[in-house]
């Protein structure tokens, strides 16, 4: 009587164990803020902010000669990077990288790819479209957009964080590290930074993928 009573309770403690399990939520991720950043990656009008960053009002052409907005964008998740056409060093391995992210999630309307050049007197909408088509991009899923290319740069210093200040007035010079940057950035429905990862690593982007579908699943 003894023994059943005990296997009863080790039973019930197990069953209690995998209830609590499936209870606890997941851990979410951070909602990255420009005070989280390093200072030099940060506009100083923005650096103490600590609360409440949002993903700044963008227009640019894409790759079929259509404005895409942050409007297009807003209320989806999406991944962003910065690339120019001619770059023979990690922009390939990046989008080749970026590839595997648009397959996983391709045809899903609540996640979207977009791609801005840093080029933009080279990268015309011409030139990136040759590109685009080169790397297998989905109309409406992976925009690679181009523009004025002040505009261009000022997003990403102030909204995407990807620049630092002193390279803005390089605006894309040939000796310019923010021309290699390898940072792909996943934005979430509420226009907000969820993180950041090495476009050229196939692990960074595996994870990628997994927080993609981890942020998509939040409400």
């Amino acid at each position: 009587m003894k023994r059943i009573i005990f296997l009863v309770l080790i039973l019930g403690a197990a069953v209690t164990a995998v209830y609590m399990m499936q209870r606890v939520p997941k851990e979410s991720l951070p909602i990255i803020n420009p005070v989280d950043l390093k200072k030099e990656m940060v506009d100083s009008s923005l650096v103490r902010k600590g609360i409440g960053h949002r993903i700044g009002h963008f227009s640019f052409l894409n790759q079929d000669g259509k404005t895409v907005t942050d409007q297009d964008v807003r209320g989806k998740v999406y991944v962003v990077e910065y690339f120019f056409t001619t770059c023979g060093t990690i922009c390939p391995q990046m989008n080749s990288q970026m590839q595997r992210v648009q397959k996983k999630f391709l045809g899903n309307p609540n996640f979207k790819i977009l791609s801005f050049t840093v080029d933009p007197e080279i990268d015309t909408v011409a030139q990136i479209k040759k590109y685009a088509t080169e790397h297998h991009a989905k109309a409406g899923q992976w925009q690679f957009l181009t523009g004025e290319k002040s505009k261009l740069y000022e997003l990403a210093r102030k909204s995407f964080f990807v620049l630092k200040p002193a390279e803005t007035q390089n605006q894309g010079d040939g000796n310019s590290d923010f021309i290699h940057t390898n940072n792909f950035v996943l934005i979430d429905q509420k226009m907000r930074i969820r993180g950041y990862y090495d476009g050229t690593s196939a692990h960074e982007v595996d994870q990628l993928m997994n927080d993609i579908g981890s942020v998509m699943e939040e409400k």
